[in-house]
């Protein structure tokens, strides 16, 4: 007894899985459906039609041509003008004519299926970069979770995507349909016959699907390991790797690590495979059984004459035509891995949805009009141990320049993330004019942020967008452009380009070119220019000399207050020739401010930056003396 009620809730287990499994796949076969349904109505009547098409004109075809053999030989004794001949006729002109329809299945494929597959990427692309580009910051796209998710969605890791779901899923239901007319001529021959395919194959087909589905599952869950993948794939191809991969000989290694990492990944879906060709093994035993039965009924019928030739010419095919009810090809294993990306789509939408936080509605205006305070700011990255920044006081007087120097890693280019609002802090709160800067309206702020990055973007786009980028989309001022240009020291070598202002700087494309560190600097600088004359009111400099000469630094020097004349400026640099010249400086050193003032104030108290300024004068000072120090 206890033997049999454990079979008993083992077999109860077992169809409670296979109707979980089957309720998940149902529910992801609605989604894509439901998805290429509000991607274009018109598609999607389309792809029933051919679901249709693809369904019945085969078993049509057949039918027609089965009866028309059937007809041959009274054809043949009364002649093509007798009922018999006509009979004849008019089953060949059925038959060819679904025979033709049935060959224009492949291009009616292809093209409803391109058309499918670019409007439906276009709205998942759509989706997707809107979810991703909804949270205010930035830190949800520093999350590995969220980047996987991403990756799986867009199907950039496989040759399967989610976008060829909907017509692979329509191919894959004609099929179904087809074996399902099959197994009804079949029946209408031997009803017994024509269900003991139609259960044979549908009772394979779950188990088989459970194999490809759980394969495809596994691949998608060794995401993250075949990002890295492509990653090291990418290392051999990619212009910004590409010299130093040569140099330094590192193109064997990164094919190497692309081919543990690629086996890595894949090792549990290539077992998965091995496992479902040996319960295909399994299974080829019972459909051999099940077609030796079905041929060997079929034959002694003709053979003692109770079946026709007509019923013969018919049935016969029908029975290859039957697997296509339960039969897995490579058609199910694509589809499967391409609804397995399909939920995170939806999951990486909920999942960026679940963590907004509410967004701020208060006009900017002018803002800052008076003061930018960072009140007890506390922020430490996600996964970090110890803050970037920890209980930071600081203020910044609208309309003037404060400069930040430190080590590296004292939360420099933290505290101009936060001011940005590309994160928010952890503690603390960062105020303008008194107003928690979380109750701005935050892409109005952001807007009203001008930075220079020290890893700026070198955007492969026309010389005109690249410094123009504030109004894209909206018109770009030329006159104020050509002034930002000039301002920045660009103007000189941006107009003599092949083609002036659009000119794309980039190498990769007709008539592009590319530009030194030095210009790429100054194209950067010209484009936080431009935002300010638009309408940014802070502007922020992040080691903004990095990559020019001494002669282009010096004139940079000499030409930093009329840069920075009547917005709030922040300059970030480790060249206190810079540095000097703004109204005050913040010493930061392990997340805090130890030390606020003029230059000369900090000089005269002897602290940090006193010893930070003198130990770099002292590598300009002449050999064996130290006026240079002592002078600054």
């Amino acid at each position: 007894m206890d033997r049999l009620r454990r079979l008993g809730r083992s077999v109860q287990e077992r169809w409670r899985t296979e109707a979980g499994s089957l309720r998940s796949t149902l529910v992801v076969r609605w989604r894509v459906a439901r998805l290429t349904w509000e991607a274009s109505h018109l598609l999607s009547c389309a792809v029933v039609g051919f679901v249709v098409l693809e369904g019945a004109l085969p078993p049509l075809a057949l039918i027609a041509i089965g009866a028309a053999t059937g007809h041959i030989p009274a054809a043949v004794r009364f002649g093509l003008g007798s009922p018999q001949g006509h009979a004849l006729l008019w089953s060949l002109l059925v038959g060819a004519g679904a025979y033709a329809f049935s060959l224009m299945r492949g291009p009616l494929e292809d093209l409803i299926g391109s058309y499918a597959s670019v409007r439906l990427s276009a709205d998942l692309q759509y989706r997707l970069a809107r979810a991703v580009s909804e949270p205010v910051g930035i830190e949800h796209l520093e999350r590995p979770e969220v980047l996987d998710r991403l990756s799986a969605a867009t199907g950039e890791l496989s040759t399967s995507r989610p976008s060829d779901a909907p017509m692979t899923l329509a191919g894959a239901l004609g099929d179904r349909l087809q074996g399902l007319l099959a197994c009804i001529v079949i029946g209408n021959f031997r009803w017994w016959l024509g269900l003991m395919f139609l259960v044979g194959w549908v009772a394979m087909r779950p188990p088989l699907r459970r194999r490809l589905a759980n394969r495809a599952l596994l691949a998608r869950r060794a995401t993250p390991v075949l990002r890295h993948a492509w990653y090291y794939l990418g290392l051999t191809w990619r212009p910004e790797f590409a010299k130093e991969v040569r140099l330094f000989g590192a193109a064997p290694w990164a094919l190497g690590r692309h081919e543990d990492a690629w086996k890595e990944g894949m090792a549990p879906s290539i077992t998965e495979a091995r496992q479902f060709e040996r319960v295909t093994a399994v299974f080829a035993v019972g459909v051999g059984a099940m077609y030796a039965l079905g041929a060997g009924v079929l034959g002694h019928a003709a053979y003692s004459g109770t079946a026709s030739l007509r019923t013969v010419a018919t049935v016969l095919p029908m029975f290859m035509m039957a697997m296509q009810v339960g039969g897995v090809n490579t058609d199910d294993v694509t589809l499967e891995q391409m609804l397995a990306a399909v939920p995170d789509v939806d999951l990486l939408i909920d999942e960026l949805s679940a963590r907004r936080e509410p967004r701020g509605t208060a006009p900017v205006g002018d803002r800052p009009r008076q003061l930018v305070r960072f009140e007890d700011v506390s922020y430490t990255y996600p996964g970090a141990a110890t803050p970037a920044v920890e209980h930071l006081d600081l203020e910044l007087a609208a309309g003037h320049s404060l400069a930040i120097v430190g080590v590296n890693g004292a939360g420099k280019s933290t505290l101009v993330t936060l001011l940005a609002r590309l994160r928010d802090p952890t503690a603390g709160r960062v105020t303008v004019d008194g107003t928690d800067l979380r109750a701005l309206d935050p892409e109005s702020w952001q807007r009203s942020v001008a930075v220079v990055y020290q890893d700026f973007t070198r955007y492969p786009l026309s010389a005109r967008e690249n410094v123009g980028l504030f109004d894209l989309g909206r018109g770009i001022d030329e006159e104020v452009l050509l002034d930002a240009a000039r301002r920045a020291g660009a103007a000189s070598f941006l107009e003599v380009l092949p083609d002036g202002y659009s000119t794309v700087l980039a190498p990769g494309y007709r008539r592009g070119t590319d530009l030194s560190g030095g210009q790429w600097q100054r194209v950067a600088l010209a484009r936080a220019l431009y935002a300010v004359a638009r309408g940014a009111r802070v502007l922020v400099l992040d080691e903004p000399t990095a990559q020019l000469d001494i002669r282009s630094e010096a004139a940079f020097y000499d030409r930093f207050l009329e840069l920075t004349a009547g917005v709030t400026a922040i300059v970030i640099s480790h060249r206190f020739s810079t540095v000097r010249r703004a109204e005050r400086i913040a010493v930061l050193d392990g997340g805090k401010v130890r030390e606020l003032g003029s230059h000369d104030e900090l000089l005269a108290r002897g602290g940090v930056y006193a010893e930070m300024f003198k130990a770099q004068a002292a590598g300009f000072a002449p050999a064996g003396g130290t006026e240079a120090s002592r002078d600054g």
